[in-house]
């Protein structure tokens, strides 16, 4: 059995006020591609549909018509809804959805849900938990005592038991302790939110969703697949993909990675501001249709260079310095007399802490002229 395991589509999201649903709309059919030449038997979608609890109607829309290319294709679909989800409103319709091969999991009713697939070595049972935290597993196991995710989730686990005997698969949305985190993740404070690798040791498979990085925590078959799109530029060196998973008899499982290739890249660069304006490679590389990090390593802050850089590379997401004023640990400290010194002075002595240097000639002469015409002011 072959298996498409993907997750953390967060359709809908803006990064730095840039809308990403044209980049969205790209993956989500790099995707559909890769189906219809591998031909998976099954994809999973393992939480975090959307970036926001009440998606806009264009995100919506994008599911649907991916849901819908899978269903043409017969390819059946097991999703979860993620910490981003609204659970109730992905879990609308469900049963209506099971019809057509989409077997969703979103609300958490106190069982996993369960669906049954056969290959040629036999039964495939994919068991789906939908994100969950503490207060949503309690009132269905009152005689446990859930003080934390451990406890939530081992008792989640536990209805029902996969049987030892068969192959079986589990889809959920977590954060597993071990596995390195990314900035665009919601976190918790000191890991409260994880949970041990040891919980899931009963599943051949472990379909995770959550973390952005494509990584496996603890055995090759407990695995994040990441989301399929660059969401912070902490993720800028990662190389998305699809993990596709392909089942054979019981306890052999061949894991491998397809790569994605998107719209526009998520990159760093820096250097000087006069080097970076004259031209749009860097290290040979276009950065021209890039969402990018841009880090000037110029002395002095150059005026409106943001807006100048963008007439080159018009998707600019920040630009900051490093220098020796950057580098720089605490805030700068005035003289203990500052209120009886004159205005330039103050500013000649602030600027002089912040950049470990004096006014230039041309820098002095401006601010002589700003001061002159704000004292002739009324």
């Amino acid at each position: 059995m072959k298996i498409f395991h993907i997750s953390d589509l967060h359709l809908g999201k803006r990064l730095n006020e840039f809308s990403l649903l044209e980049d969205q709309r790209h993956i989500l059919r790099e995707i559909l591609l890769l189906a219809e030449s591998r031909r998976p038997d099954l994809l999973i979608l393992a939480g975090d549909l959307y970036d926001k609890s009440i998606p806009a109607v264009e995100a919506v829309s994008m599911l649907d018509d991916f849901l819908s290319a899978f269903v043409r294709l017969g390819i059946p679909v097991c999703a979860i809804s993620g910490n981003h989800d609204s659970p109730d409103r992905i879990d609308f319709g469900s049963r209506i959805f099971a019809r057509s091969g989409v077997y969703l999991s979103c609300v958490y009713q106190g069982r996993l849900v369960q669906a049954d697939f056969q290959d040629a070595y036999g039964p495939v049972h994919v068991f789906l938990l939908p994100f969950v935290r503490p207060a949503d597993v309690r009132p269905f196991f009152p005689d446990r005592k859930i003080d934390g995710y451990p406890a939530a989730m081992e008792a989640a686990l536990s209805s029902p038991l996969p049987d030892p005997a068969e192959r079986n698969l589990l889809v959920t949305h977590q954060f597993v302790l071990g596995a390195s985190r990314c900035d665009s993740e919601e976190v918790n404070i000191g890991g409260t939110d994880g949970v041990p690798a040891d919980l899931f040791r009963a599943y051949d498979y472990v379909a995770l969703g959550h973390l952005h990085a494509p990584q496996a925590v603890g055995r090759a078959e407990l695995r994040y697949s990441g989301s399929p799109l660059k969401y912070s530029f902490s993720e800028a060196s990662q190389t998305k993909s699809v993990t596709e998973v392909v089942l054979e008899e019981k306890g052999s499982v061949r894991i491998s990675e397809l790569p994605l290739r998107p719209l526009r890249d998520l990159k760093r660069i820096r250097g000087r501001f006069e080097e970076l304006s004259q031209k749009c490679f860097y290290d040979g590389t276009e950065f021209r249709e890039c969402y990018l990090d841009i880090t000037l390593t110029d002395e002095q802050d150059v005026p409106d260079a943001l807006q100048k850089l963008r007439l080159i590379y018009p998707y600019i997401m920040h630009l900051g310095y490093d220098n020796r004023r950057t580098r720089q640990t605490g805030r700068p400290e005035l003289p203990e007399s500052e209120e009886e010194l004159p205005a330039e002075e103050l500013i000649r002595e602030f600027y002089r802490q912040q950049n470990g240097q004096e006014l230039t000639s041309e820098q002095a002469a401006l601010l002589a002229e700003i001061l002159e015409e704000t004292e002739a002011e009324p």
